[in-house]
C-alpha cells in the first residue's frame, strides 16, 4: 500500500484529496495545525486502518515515519479573510512550509506536488492566462502575501527539482467551489450563497465586471490526481475555462436560491483580479483532462450543502484563533 502524505488535509481541497486517495487504495497520513481547516471535513475517515493524522505546522520541522512515496502540500490559508488577518503565516507556510516538505520529499524518495494557485498571474495582462505568462503582481500589496508566497513556493520547487532531483509537480489552481468550503470565508460563491440564505443583499464589489471561472471539486480533484501521476515538472493550470462576470453569477445565485434579495455593490479591493480564465491547453493534452461538471450542477450540489448548515453556522461569524 503506497503511503501519501497530505498536508491542509483539514481544509476544503485537502479533505476531498483524502478522500480521493482514500478510495484509490492509499495509506493516508493527513497533516494540518488546523489555523483554517476544520477536522469535521474529515473525521469520517478517523475510523479507517488506513488513515492517521498530525495536528502539526508543517512551517516548522516535519517528521513522518517509515515510507513515503507522495506528498500534497496544500497547507496555505486560501481565502482573502485568512491570509489579510495572517500574513505572515501566510507567508511562512509558502516559504518555510514548502522547504521542510521539500527536504522530506528528498530524504523518503518522494514525489511531492505542490498546490499553487491562478494568484501567481495576478491581475493579468494576458487573457485566457497559460503557463508560460509570468503574471502582473503587486509584491507589497495587500494581497502580496499570498501571491508572492505561491511565487516564491513554485521556484524552491523547481529549484528541488533541478538541483537535487527531486520528483516535482505544480498545479496552478483556479477558483473552485463545492462542499466543505467556509461559508464566511470571504470568497465570492459562499459569500453569496450565505447572503443569500440569510436574507441579505449580495455584495459584489466594483461593478460586477470582474470575470472568474469556477471549477467543481471532483473536476479539479481528477486533474491533480493525474498531474501526480504524470511525467510533467512544470506548472499545470487546472480550472474550469467557462468565464462569467461576478455580476451574472451573482444573478445566477439569486435565480438559484429563490431569494428576493438584490445586488449590491460595494469598492473593489486594491489589486483585485479583473478577469480570471485559465488556459488548459497543457492539461488537455498531457493529462487528457478537462472538467465535466456544468456549473449549473455543481451550484445545485453546493447550494444543497450550504443548505444543510445549522443556523447557527450559517450566522456565525467568523472569529479564528490566530496564533
Amino acid at each position: 500500500m503506497k503511503r501519501v502524505l497530505i498536508t491542509g488535509a483539514a481544509g476544503f481541497l485537502g479533505s476531498h484529496l483524502c478522500d480521493r486517495f482514500i478510495k484509490e487504495g492509499y495509506y493516508v497520513i493527513a497533516m494540518d495545525n488546523l489555523i483554517t481547516g476544520d477536522l469535521r471535513n474529515i473525521e469520517h475517515l478517523f475510523k479507517l486502518k488506513n488513515f492517521e493524522f498530525y495536528h502539526h505546522d508543517v512551517s516548522k520541522f516535519v517528521h513522518v515515519p517509515g515510507e513515503l512515496h507522495y506528498i500534497l502540500h496544500f497547507a496555505s490559508p486560501a481565502s482573502p479573510i485568512d491570509y489579510l488577518k495572517i500574513p505572515i503565516q501566510t507567508l511562512k507556510v509558502g516559504s518555510l512550509g514548502t522547504h521542510n516538505l521539500l527536504g522530506l520529499a528528498k530524504a523518503k524518495g518522494a514525489r511531492m506536488l505542490i498546490a499553487s494557485t491562478s494568484e501567481v498571474y495576478g491581475d493579468p495582462m494576458v487573457h485566457p492566462q497559460t503557463e508560460d505568462y509570468w503574471g502582473n503582481v503587486n509584491p507589497i500589496g495587500p494581497r502580496g502575501v499570498y501571491d508572492e508566497a505561491k511565487r516564491f513556493q513554485e521556484a524552491i520547487t523547481m529549484a528541488y527539482h533541478t538541483y537535487h532531483k527531486v520528483e516535482t509537480r505544480i498545479v496552478r489552481i483556479f477558483n473552485t467551489y463545492g462542499p466543505r468550503m467556509r461559508l464566511n470565508d470571504g470568497r465570492v460563491l459562499p459569500a453569496f450563497i450565505g447572503q443569500a440564505l440569510r436574507g441579505e443583499d449580495l455584495t459584489m464589489f466594483g461593478d460586477g465586471s470582474q470575470t472568474r471561472s469556477f471549477c467543481y471539486v471532483d473536476d479539479l480533484v481528477e486533474g491533480i490526481y493525474r498531474l501526480l501521476l504524470s511525467d510533467y515538472a512544470y506548472p499545470v493550470n487546472i480550472g474550469n475555462p467557462a468565464e462569467i462576470t461576478i455580476k451574472q453569477f451573482g444573478e445566477e445565485i439569486i435565480k438559484l436560491t429563490g431569494t428576493s434579495q438584490i445586488l449590491i455593490s460595494k469598492p473593489l479591493p486594491q489589486d483585485d483580479p479583473k478577469q480570471r480564465r485559465p488556459d488548459i491547453t497543457k492539461a488537455k493534452e498531457l493529462l487528457g483532462w478537462e472538467p465535466k461538471v456544468s456549473r449549473e450542477e455543481g451550484l445545485k450540489i453546493t447550494y444543497e450543502y450550504f443548505k444543510s448548515l445549522s443556523k447557527e453556522e450559517l450566522f456565525k461569524t467568523e472569529h479564528r484563533k490566530f496564533n
